[in-house]
This record gives C-alpha cells, structure tokens and sequence, in this order.
C-alpha cells in the first residue's frame, strides 16, 4: 500500500482547487466578433491599432480575450452568412470594418449584441444610427466624415495640378458611391472641374478604367475611399504613374507604395479608437451611451520623387501643411 505524505496531499488537493477555477475563467473568458469585407492581408497596421485599444481597454487576444475572425476576402454576398454565425455563436460583441456592406450585415444579423464599427460616410444619413450623440440602437464606432475630407482634398489636389480641369473619380459600386459624389461633386464645380464618374469592383476593372484614359484622358484622378481600393494600393498607384495621371487618395498607405498624394484621417489611430470602445462594451458599457466619435487625426501626406516623374513641382504651401514628405 502506497501512503502519501502531507505535502503530497496538499499539492493534489490545491491542484484539484486551481483546475476549476483555471476552467471556469476561460468558460467566461469574453469572445469578440470580428467581421470584415476583406481579408486580412494589408491591414497589419491598422490591426496592431485596433488591438492597441483594446489593450487600453484592459484586454490582450489570448489572454483574457477570443476574438472569433470573419473575413469575406472580398466576396460581399458571404458577409450576412458570417455576421449569422458570429451571432449564433453569442459574442458579446461585433467589430466590423470594410464600410456599409460589412455594417449592414452586422446590423441586418442582430439588434441587441453591440456592434462597433468604422464608416467613412455619415452614420446618421446611411441609418446606421439616429443621433451621433446618443446613438440609442445598438450601433457606435468611429467616422472619418467624408464629405468634409473629400472637399478638402479636392482643393489640395487642384492646388498641387493648377491647371486640372477634367478629374476623373474612381469609385467601388459597393462602398457607396452615391454619397462619395454628392460629396465631391459641389466643391468640384465651385473650382470650375468637370468630374469623370468611372466604376471598379475588382482588379480587371480597375485595369479597365485606366486604359478609358487613352480615349479621354483626365487632368487629375481622384480615387474613392473603400477598403477594397486600399487592399489595390500598389495596383492603383502604379498605373496613375504608368498614366502619368496626378491622383489623390484617402490614405497615406498608397503615398508608400507610389501615390502622389494623400489626405485622410488615420486609419490605424480609428482602429484604435474602435478596439477601445470594444473593450468598453466588454467591460459593460452600452452603445447608446458613446457617442460616435469623430477621427481626429489627419494627416497630408506626398510623395516628392512621384511629383518628379510627373514633372510637377509641389507648391512651398503644400511642403508646409504637409505631415510628411516621402523622398
């Protein structure tokens, strides 16, 4: 017969005290919904962002948090499909980003989990929630308010092209285009430019849109906002340079990779802003009581060897207000 000593005992006996309680804490371990359009490649950046705030909120992937992932790679019809299951599953929360496609099937999927998200079009005018304030649903998040952004990146873009007459706007049919042009559309005419409405959903029509150019070729290219156009940054920069065509666009990330020119609120900063506001709902709060924040940061950027290979000079103006020059 075998005796255990008294230290023996007490060990298996804490042991079989601390097994249920490690158990029982990743049983109630809090599991995050995370809903995207696209997929995850060339978005590391904004993600460390986002995953900073959750940090600031309390809460670190693995630890003391799951994160269950949806990515729809693009295919907009699978995202009702993925926003069903994450509520099936009863997160206590969704995260969405990729625009009005990934927030109208996160919204379509559920009316009481909280969903926080990134827009960048006016929360109120898409339904998304009834007052910016209180936003009373389910719904909060962070937006960038396009329409202020596009009119000023209209007068930046003509002040780095003077003589832009012919602009020709590039936009994806599934990120809202209607509203992206009733916001260019009024400062455009107010600087006396003519806008050539041109659509893209994918690489070939991308392709596409840049050899019309050959039939009537623009002054200036204006890229709408979108993360799909942002996941084709090197597409789109290299043939606006292959085009020898100025363009303008929402996010420093194309200057990087060759665009000329970028004005636009920091995508890794409002990742951050709706990884705090997810651990804010983690932790208890309800939507309706944050407000939909504003983005904050903004930030001018150029690309001074792209302005060279097009032979334009940029403005000492422009050198001022920009946040950074990329040699």
């Amino acid at each position: 017969m075998v005796h255990a000593t008294r230290r023996q005992v007490i060990t298996l006996l804490g042991g079989a005290a601390v097994w249920p309680l490690a158990a029982r804490a990743q049983q109630t371990m809090p599991v995050l919904g995370f809903l995207g359009a696209l997929s995850p490649e060339g978005f590391n950046e904004p993600m460390r962002g986002f995953r900073q705030g959750l940090r600031e909120s309390g809460f670190i992937e693995a630890e003391n948090l799951r994160i269950e992932y949806r990515w729809a790679e693009n295919q907009i019809d699978r995202l009702p499909a993925l926003a069903a299951d994450l509520v099936s599953r009863r997160v206590a929360a969704i995260a969405t980003v990729g625009g009005p496609p990934s927030i109208r099937a996160a919204k379509a999927a559920t009316a009481t989990i909280p969903v926080v998200f990134i827009t960048g079009d006016d929360p109120i005018r898409l339904g998304y929630v009834t007052n910016l304030a209180r936003p009373e649903g389910n719904l909060t998040g962070v937006s960038f308010f396009n329409a202020e952004l596009a009119a000023k990146r209209v007068a930046l873009l003509r002040e780095l092209v003077p003589a832009a007459a012919r602009v020709a706007v590039l936009l994806n049919p599934a990120y809202s285009p209607e509203a992206t042009l009733k916001d260019l559309e009024q400062p455009a005419r107010a600087m006396g430019m003519q806008l050539q409405v041109l659509n893209a959903s994918n690489s070939r029509e991308i392709n596409a849109a840049f050899d019309s150019f050959e039939r009537a070729r623009p002054d200036a290219l204006f890229v709408g906002p979108g993360p799909y156009f942002l996941s084709r940054r090197v597409q789109l920069a290299h043939l606006a340079t292959r085009h020898a065509v100025p363009a303008a666009y929402a996010e420093r990330d194309y200057v990087e990779v060759g665009g000329l020119m970028s004005y636009g609120a920091s995508l890794t900063e409002a990742y951050r802003e709706m990884g705090v506001y997810a651990g804010r709902i983690l932790r208890g709060a309800q939507p309706a009581d944050l407000p939909v924040l504003r983005a904050s940061k903004f930030q001018l950027v150029l690309n001074a060897e792209t302005a060279r290979m097009l032979r334009l000079t940029i403005p000492p103006t422009l050198l001022v207000l920009a946040d950074e020059v990329i040699e």
